[in-house]
C-alpha cells in the first residue's frame, strides 16, 4: 500500500480546548467547566483558519461575535457548521450554485431549529456541490473541496464541506442531509461515521417535503459511533418521530446476536473494485466472529430502478430551473453547471416517463421489505470504487461519460432513499490505495436506527476506527 506523504494530509488537531474531543466528549468538558463555550467556538475558528485555505470546505462564516452557546442540550457549547442548503437565519442560502446570488436568510429552517435544540454553536456554513446533486464537492469555475485525507481526491459529496472539516478536526460534528448518499458518501471518502435516519425521524426537509418522493433526510457527520446516537436521541427530544418506535439514547452494543445479509455488487449489476470488496469480506469475518450471523443475499428490485432513479435526479433539475427565481431575482439556469445541465435536458427529453417512473420508485419498497425477510441489517459497499481523485466527478467533464462514472460510484445508496430506510456508513478496517478510507454500510428496517447503531459501535470498539492525526 502506498504511504502517506505529509504534504497530502491536512488536520487542526492540537492541544487547544477542542483536543482530540468528539462532541459527546466536547460537551461533558464544558459542563465540567474544564473548558468554556466560548474557548471552543474560538479554537474552532481558529482550527477552522488552518485547515480551510487547503481543504476549501466554508462557504460562509457566521459574521461578528458567535452567538451565545445553549446551556442545555447533549452537544451544549460544541462549535459546528451548518451545509449551505438550509437556512440559517441572517446568511444566504447558495445551494452550491453561480446561477443567482442569494441574499440573507430571514429565518432559521425547520431542521436548524432542530439542530440548534441541541445546544450547538454554528460558525457558519459548508459548501456542496451545486443543489446537492453530486457525489462529489466540485465546481465548473471554483476550487473543489478536499480530501483531508488526501488533499489530491474528493471528500465526496453532497456534504463534502461538512465532511472535510470533521475528519480534519476542525469541529467534531457538522450538519449533512442525503437524498441520494450525501450523508454516507463524504462519509465513507472521508473516514467517518454517517448515519441516514428513516423518513420521518427528523423534521422534514424544507425542499424535498413538497415533492412526490420525499428523499432527503437531514443529520450529521461525525467521528465516533456515539455522535451520531446522540444527535438522534436529541432530535427526538426536541420532536418525537410520529408513526415510529422511539429510539431513546443508544449506548453501545446490545450483545444481541443480529442476522445480517450481505452483498458485494449493486443489485443493478455494477459489481464492486477489489479493495471495496476486500472492506465488505472483512466486516463480514468481524460480524462472524463477534457472534452474528451472516450470509450473502439478493437484494430483488427492478431492473428500471438506476433509470428510474436517474429520471428522478433529472425532473428535480427541472423543477429548479423552473422554480430558479424563487432563490433568486436573477437566477439564470443557464449559469446551471454541466451535470444539473445534462440531468435536465435528459428529463425534458423523457418527461412523458414520469408516471411510470414514480410508480416503479414508490414500489421498490415491497421489493426491499421482501428482501429483508429473515434478517435484521444488510452489509454492503457505501460505494462501488475507492474515492476517485479530484477531476474524475467534475461537472466541466462531457455529461455522457461524467452520468456514466456517477453511475458507476453511486450503485448502493439511492435504494434507502427511495424506500426510507435508516442506513449507517462506518469506516472499514482496511484502506484504499494510499492511505484513503473506505467505507462499509449497514441497513436496516424503518425505524431501525437502534440496530445500525449498536452493530456499528461494536464494530468500533472491535477496531477502532483509524485517525488521520495518528498517521
Amino acid at each position: 500500500m502506498t504511504s502517506f506523504d505529509e504534504q497530502t494530509i491536512v488536520h487542526a488537531f492540537s492541544d487547544d480546548a477542542l483536543g482530540e474531543h468528539d462532541a459527546v466528549g466536547l460537551a461533558a468538558a464544558i459542563r465540567r467547566g474544564e473548558v468554556s463555550a466560548a474557548e471552543a467556538a474560538r479554537d474552532a475558528a481558529e482550527r477552522v483558519r488552518t485547515v480551510d485555505a487547503r481543504l476549501g470546505a466554508v462557504q460562509a462564516h457566521v459574521d461578528g461575535p458567535v452567538p451565545a452557546a445553549a446551556t442545555g442540550g447533549a452537544f451544549a457549547g460544541v462549535p459546528t457548521f451548518v451545509k449551505d442548503n438550509t437556512d440559517y437565519l441572517g446568511l444566504p442560502t447558495g445551494h452550491g450554485s453561480a446561477a443567482f446570488r442569494p441574499g440573507a436568510a430571514r429565518r432559521h429552517a425547520p431542521f436548524t431549529r432542530q439542530f440548534l435544540s441541541s445546544g450547538v454553536t454554528v460558525l457558519g456554513k459548508t459548501r456542496l456541490p451545486e443543489f446537492g446533486f453530486s457525489p462529489t464537492t466540485e465546481y465548473e469555475a471554483a476550487e473543489p473541496v478536499r480530501n483531508p485525507w488526501h488533499t489530491g481526491y474528493s471528500a465526496g459529496g453532497s456534504s463534502g464541506g461538512s465532511a472535510a472539516l470533521v475528519a480534519a478536526g476542525a469541529v467534531p460534528i457538522a450538519h449533512a442531509n442525503d437524498g441520494g448518499g450525501s450523508i454516507r458518501i463524504p462519509a465513507a471518502c472521508c473516514g467517518l461515521v454517517g448515519l441516514k435516519p428513516t423518513r420521518g425521524r427528523v423534521v422534514a426537509n424544507a425542499q424535498s417535503r413538497q415533492l412526490p418522493l420525499d428523499l432527503v433526510c437531514d443529520g450529521i457527520v461525525s467521528r465516533s459511533v456515539r455522535d451520531a446516537a446522540a444527535f438522534l436521541a436529541a432530535a427526538e427530544t426536541y420532536r418525537r418521530s410520529p408513526g415510529l418506535p422511539p429510539l431513546g439514547l443508544v449506548e453501545g452494543p446490545s450483545g444481541q446476536r443480529l442476522r445480517i445479509g450481505f452483498l458485494l455488487d449493486s443489485p443493478n449489476g455494477v459489481r464492486s473494485d477489489p479493495a471495496t470488496r476486500a472492506a465488505v469480506t472483512r466486516t463480514v469475518t468481524a460480524l462472524e466472529r463477534l457472534g452474528h450471523s451472516v450470509e450473502p443475499v439478493e437484494l430483488a428490485i427492478d431492473p428500471s430502478f438506476t433509470d428510474d432513479f436517474l429520471a428522478y435526479w433529472g425532473m428535480l433539475s427541472f423543477l429548479v430551473g423552473v422554480t430558479g427565481r424563487t432563490l433568486g431575482s436573477d437566477f439564470d439556469r443557464r449559469r446551471m453547471d454541466g451535470l444539473s445541465r445534462g440531468l435536465r435536458e435528459e428529463y425534458v427529453r423523457n418527461w412523458r416517463r414520469t408516471p411510470g417512473v414514480l410508480r416503479r420508485l414508490k414500489r421498490t419498497r415491497e421489493a426491499y421489505a421482501a428482501s429483508f425477510r429473515g434478517l435484521d441489517l444488510l452489509l454492503s459497499p457505501v460505494l462501488a470504487h475507492t474515492t476517485p481523485p479530484i477531476g474524475h466527478l467534475s461537472p466541466t467533464v462531457p455529461y455522457p461519460t461524467l452520468i456514466e462514472r456517477i453511475l458507476a460510484y453511486v450503485a448502493f445508496t439511492p435504494v434507502d432513499n427511495v424506500v426510507g430506510t435508516p442506513s449507517i456508513s462506518v469506516p472499514s478496517a482496511g484502506a484504499a490505495e494510499g492511505g484513503l478510507p473506505i467505507g462499509v454500510m449497514f441497513s436496516g428496517r424503518p425505524g431501525g436506527e437502534r440496530n445500525l447503531l449498536e452493530v456499528a459501535f461494536q464494530l468500533e470498539a472491535d477496531h477502532p476506527f483509524r485517525r488521520i492525526q495518528d498517521l
